[in-house]
């Protein structure tokens, strides 16, 4: 979104690639189980920051599951 609002106008590729990643982070925290904030903090970062908001939810992913993987 701040790359749209950057630029003025929204490509097509722009919009269909906010889509596609906003569907992904919605895969990702059905998967995680998290409580219906963090599911809103993190929709709401992906959507302003695109795809660097996608990639940090991955390696929080990545984070939190190898943290449950070696708690036990």
């Amino acid at each position: 979104m701040l790359l749209i609002l950057l630029l003025g106008f929204a490509p097509p590729l722009i919009l269909l690639t906010l889509a596609l990643v906003l569907y992904l982070t919605a895969i990702e925290l059905r998967e995680m189980q998290v409580h219906f904030l963090w599911w809103f903090w993190w929709l709401l970062l992906v959507f302003m920051t695109h795809f660097v908001g996608y990639l940090f939810l991955r390696a929080y992913a990545v984070y939190r599951r190898w943290n449950a993987a070696r708690s036990g």
